[in-house]
């Protein structure tokens, strides 16, 4: 698109009420003179359920829209994904209303790595604890393959959840060793790194993945909870001396990705984060 048009988009999810992708695409349309409405669309909230809701954007008037949890894997199902590793992956957090249908992508997978290297740089990854296998967690996971991580331990209250995509996980190029826990203490003892991929610890899911005592050891964390950024989870690691990649790292990341995918117009990114920063939306 060119500059001085309007832009419309949205976010689909649950508990969405203090997202800050809102701002963030505004931010980044202000760069390029385009008018961004970014709409929360919460289904239980409009009284339509997520398949009405997501059927109803490209007819409304969308470009595109942002998923959010609980809905990444059943939006996979909804597009036309042309990327393999985003076929795998089996989420998508990005999709874009064309002519001949939607399309979806994953800036999660993506946003993650961007995130993990700006904290850990060329730093493989080692021995990593993923909490949570649904859709921001699958997208984790092959994260941490693209990354060269040796061995991945996935743990999820959802058993088949787990293993199903410990078999994507096996099928993928270069694929690492996995192995599925049912206890999450358990599968973090020796590891180099904890990733939470659940919501537990966002605003209206509180608490902590993982007890402060099972990461000694470790050396680094990463929370996809970026609402509060500083969860206790994260408190709970730097008070035990970790290196920390917060989730409001991939939160930046994949906005500005999707940015791309939703406008193709370019972006300072060291300007966003400032202009973010700059109307207390990391605090």
């Amino acid at each position: 698109m060119s500059a001085s048009q309007t832009l419309k988009l949205g976010l689909i999810g649950d508990n969405i009420a203090r997202s800050k992708s809102p701002l963030l695409h505004r931010l980044a349309g202000a760069q390029n003179r385009v008018t961004v409405q970014y709409d929360r669309l919460i289904p239980k909230d409009m009284g339509e359920d997520f398949d009405t809701v997501f059927d109803a954007c490209a007819t409304r008037g969308y470009r595109g829209i942002n998923v959010t949890y609980p809905y990444k894997e059943r939006a996979a199902k909804k597009v036309a994904i042309a990327d393999p590793l985003v076929c795998a992956i089996g989420a998508v957090n990005t999709v874009l209303f064309e002519a001949d249908g939607p399309k979806g992508h994953n800036t999660d997978y993506t946003g993650f790595i961007s995130g993990y290297r700006g904290v850990r740089g060329d730093q493989a990854p080692g021995v990593a604890c993923l909490i949570g296998t649904g859709g921001v967690g699958r997208a984790l996971a092959f994260g941490l393959v693209a990354l060269g991580v040796s061995e991945i331990r996935l743990v999820d209250r959802d058993h088949e959840k787990a293993q199903g995509l410990a078999r994507d996980l096996r099928a993928a190029p270069d694929a690492p060793q996995v192995v599925v826990y049912t206890d999450a203490v358990a599968a973090a003892s020796g590891v180099t790194g904890i990733l939470n991929g659940t919501p537990v610890g966002m605003v209206g899911y509180g608490g902590t993945p993982l007890p402060r005592e099972a990461m000694a050891g470790a050396d680094w964390v990463f929370d996809a909870v970026y609402t509060p950024v500083d969860t206790q989870f994260l408190q709970d690691a730097a008070a035990e001396g970790l290196k920390i990649i917060s989730g409001y790292e991939l939160f930046f990341f994949q906005g500005v990705h999707a940015w791309a995918h939703f406008s193709g117009l370019p972006l300072d990114e060291a300007r966003l984060r400032a202009d973010l920063l700059d109307q207390g939306e990391a605090a």
